[in-house]
């Protein structure tokens, strides 16, 4: 590969087919990481790439152009700029952009904003429209990556919304239960994914910990045909401007980002995203600017089952704070949306102030959850991983609970007294962990676990393994009291047990 490299860069200083070549030796160093050697190659002959700025082939002045970015050499930014200001093909101009986006341009900032603002003062025709907008675009990626957004403050709590609760599927009337309880005027409606629902304000979302995501609809913007400018033309004409207006500080433009659920490949969404940005911009005159870093919404495309594109957003600015307390993690560790449907799931068989064990505590989030939905007393958390136990403590302390972790094999736990509830995510085969192991673990649990127990105790497990459980109760002393499927696709349950001492 090095040889074609250098033969490809010999052919270009040589003057043979450099709109081609230039072409194929960035496709080469991008597949197969040979930009060091080709920097090597070009050191000290930089001036070809920089003469070929000149060329009178636009498509060659593009080529260079994108490939001095590649190699990120200092020498080739001023040159950069200074072609793109002399460049008259508007084609080519986006491309010196996105080469600079690989310098420390800081020092062409007041100038690049100078431009921003010729350009949007600029008309634009169907001709141009397109290529305008890329450099605008680029032009405002460059400087957004410098100085950041100024991001508007959520203010609006107490507004009414159409909202779209994203829930585990078996459990979307659980979800739906909590929220009228506590927004009792909420006209709710149950979709396949969660629930819909008409609130009068947001002032409940930190109360319900078992919806995954919240998402708003706004009205006359839930659908369109699956075709950019129809999407675009469905957003730009819509109310979106007014609801983020009534629900944020200050004035436009607001910045986005696109989400694309559907069955295209990645090179369809890319292509597909693209062109439904650029004609929201244009068709908002840019007061909705997409952008790929310090969004403050996203705009989530869904292809539904008729081939038309549900339209919902996800604000950025509406912090989920919820779980806040997870400071830290580990690669087994619970959701913490599952921790909290286990608990509420469970909470009719909880009792306040129980004496509340979890023998593979991990990071702490199921003990955590657990004192949220009920208020328990001494709770312990046990860990064979001093890792987990120390991101545990850190976790614990965030959400100011007293949690006593120690950091020990469940097997060689012994306690003075025992305990009212037991709580844990069971281990499940992964990495090193083998079905065998797990078969084992759970033989040992079942056997440890009466000598901690009072008699009526609780055992609330968060399964990849019913079977197993089920396989082991009836010769320990427990009865099934529920079992719940949570995941049929990663074969997850909660169950709930009692013990009775025989």
């Amino acid at each position: 590969m090095e040889i074609m490299v250098k033969e490809l860069w010999e052919q270009v200083q040589n003057g043979q087919e450099e709109r081609q070549n230039l072409s194929k030796i960035r496709q080469v160093i991008k597949n197969n990481g040979e930009r060091r050697k080709l920097s090597a190659l070009v050191e000290g002959k930089e001036n070809v790439l920089i003469g070929l700025l000149q060329s009178e082939d636009a498509k060659t002045r593009k080529n260079a152009a994108l490939l001095m970015g590649d190699l990120r050499n200092p020498p080739f930014l001023a040159p950069l700029w200074e072609a793109y200001q002399e460049e008259e093909q508007r084609f080519v101009k986006s491309s010196y952009l996105s080469a600079m986006e690989s310098f420390d341009y800081r020092n062409y900032l007041d100038a690049l904003k100078e431009r921003l603002a010729e350009l949007k003062d600029e008309t634009v025709t169907e001709e141009n429209q397109k290529h305008v907008m890329e450099e605008l675009r680029k032009l405002s990626f460059l400087i957004l990556h410098i100085e950041g957004v100024s991001a508007h403050r959520f203010t609006g709590w107490n507004e009414a919304y159409d909202v779209f609760l994203i829930t585990n599927r078996n459990f979307r009337e659980l979800t739906r239960d909590e929220l009228t309880a506590l927004e009792p005027s909420a006209k709710t409606k149950l979709l396949g994914a969660g629930v819909m629902a008409r609130v009068a304000n947001l002032n409940w979302i930190r109360e319900i910990r078992t919806y995954q995501e919240l998402l708003f609809v706004v009205r006359g913007m839930e659908t369109s045909e699956m075709e950019p400018e129809q999407i675009a033309k469905t957003i730009a004409n819509s109310p979106l401007l007014a609801f983020l207006a009534k629900s944020h500080e200050g004035q436009a433009p607001y910045y986005f980002r696109l989400e694309l659920k559907s069955k295209k490949d990645l090179g369809q969404k890319s292509a597909f995203l693209k062109k439904v940005s650029a004609r929201i911009e244009s068709l908002s005159d840019r007061k909705l600017i997409n952008t790929t870093e310090n969004y403050e919404f996203e705009l989530r495309l869904i292809e539904n089952k008729l081939g038309k594109c549900n339209i919902m957003i996800k604000l950025f600015t509406l912090k989920d704070m919820r779980f806040t307390y997870r400071r830290d993690v580990i690669p087994t560790s619970i959701r913490p949306v599952n921790a909290a449907l286990t608990a509420a799931l469970a909470r009719e068989y909880m009792k306040e102030d129980a004496q509340v064990l979890d023998p593979f505590c991990g990071v702490g989030t199921m003990l955590i959850e657990r004192h949220k939905a009920v208020r328990a007393n001494t709770s312990y958390g046990i860990d064979i991983l001093e890792e987990a136990i120390l991101k545990a403590r850190e976790n614990a302390e965030a959400a100011k609970q007293v949690i006593h972790f120690v950091n020990r094999d469940f097997f060689q736990f012994t306690h003075d007294y025992r305990f009212d509830e037991v709580i844990t995510d069971m281990p499940f085969k992964m990495g090193r962990l083998t079905d065998d192991d797990v078969r084992d673990i759970y033989e040992r649990f079942f056997q440890k676990l009466p000598e901690l127990l009072n008699d009526g105790a609780v055992l609330i497990l968060y399964t990849h393994d019913h079977e197993d459980v089920a396989r082991l109760t009836f010769r320990t002393g427990f009865s099934i009291l529920k079992d719940y499927e949570v995941s049929q696709k990663e074969g997850t349950h909660v169950m709930i047990l009692r013990y009775a001492e025989k």
